[in-house]
């Protein structure tokens, strides 16, 4: 069961409470650059991103903002460090949410001023702690990088916010460890009713980063902790949201893409079913109907296997079937196999939508 936080609003979108998960990437390009960096964004936007964030690394970065979310759907999160003046400015140019460390963005006088922009605007706060940076007193406490020291430098910034009477937070807590991660978050949500953004930062390559931000992003959702994800891949951030909303699609909270279900192979598969596989996969990424898609590469198995699919494959030598719902329903030659199911997946869309 889902733990129910705070709700708070983040532009155009609300998280927490009831509301659905949210994929959340950031652009890897120059924000100073806004041509280049809306057009990323609209990728995203269309493959399925619900909050962006950009770096601010200057004030023209910080003045960007503004010019960039004339061109965008989507909430936009400016990422500071170290300078408040930087948040204050991205926030006055029309950032939807600022994330920042409260404890290296200057004394209280600075982080009072940040908040009082912050709340003349509107604009939630989240507040980000990263394991590779905790205080020198908590690591001397807890003697390294622990889940509780984590956990309380976390606690320890967003008293500084509530302070100041400040509670549109959101609160993320970065670390490269599986465990770590969801050890911090599980001890945390125990802590807050702030909603919390979960990810495995700096998780590696889209293959070592999507098995390591499934496994730490999925055993927390399955635990009802998360309100926001973002999978950190050190690539295309388009994969980051890929790997997102399948994330969440696996787990049954996403009803809106393509759910494909695909065999190893094993002897008895007659066609290039890894091939036929992958480009189905290609074929149907984009497209936005709740389906679920079989390719399987026998028939002894595959209708049976996969009749909770709405349509698929099963594969023979050098042909295929395609069946619906379990049941047959054409036999095609292997060299027509793929127009011919994507002909037929058509119809089942236009069904759908009637």
């Amino acid at each position: 069961m889902r733990k129910k936080t705070k709700e708070i609003k983040i532009g155009n979108i609300k998280i927490g409470g009831n509301n659905p998960i949210a994929v959340q990437s950031m652009t890897n390009t120059d924000t100073r650059d806004v041509k280049k960096t809306i057009n990323q964004i609209i990728d995203l936007q269309n493959a399925g991103c619900n909050i962006i964030r950009v770096a601010v690394l200057d004030m023209d970065a910080a003045k960007a903002i503004k010019e960039i979310k004339r061109e965008i759907n989507i909430p936009i999160v400016a990422d500071i460090h170290f300078d408040y003046k930087l948040a204050i400015e991205a926030i006055l140019n029309g950032a939807d949410k600022i994330r920042i460390n409260p404890g290296n963005i200057g004394g209280e006088d600075k982080i009072k001023l940040v908040v009082d922009a912050a709340k003349d605007n509107g604009v939630p706060i989240r507040v980000g702690v990263n394991s590779g940076s905790l205080e020198k007193g908590i690591l001397n406490k807890y003697g390294g990088v622990t889940s509780e020291g984590i956990v309380e430098s976390a606690l320890k910034n967003v008293s500084l916010l509530e302070k100041y009477g400040f509670y549109d937070i959101v609160i993320s807590l970065k670390t490269s460890s599986v465990p770590l991660t969801i050890e911090s978050y599980k001890l945390i949500s125990e802590k807050v009713a702030y909603p919390l953004h979960v990810g495995v930062t700096e998780a590696g390559t889209s293959f070592s980063g999507t098995i390591k931000s499934a496994i730490g992003i999925g055993s927390l959702l399955y635990l009802g902790i998360g309100d926001t994800i973002r999978v950190s891949l050190t690539g295309d951030p388009i994969e980051e949201v890929r790997v997102g909303r399948q994330i969440l699609r696996s787990l049954g909270l996403l009803k809106e893409g393509i759910e494909l279900i695909s065999c190893p192979t094993c002897g008895r598969t007659k066609i290039n079913l890894i091939d036929l596989a992958k480009k189905v996969e290609e074929l149907t990424r984009d497209i936005k109907q709740n389906v679920k898609i079989a390719v399987m590469g026998c028939a002894v198995n595959g209708p049976g296997e996969a009749r909770e699919a709405d349509i698929g494959i099963a594969g023979g030598a050098g042909e295929g079937l395609i069946f619906k719902h379990g049941k047959v329903y054409k036999k095609v030659p292997e060299d027509k196999l793929l127009d011919e199911f994507m002909k037929e997946l058509r119809n089942v869309l236009k069904e759908n939508t009637l």
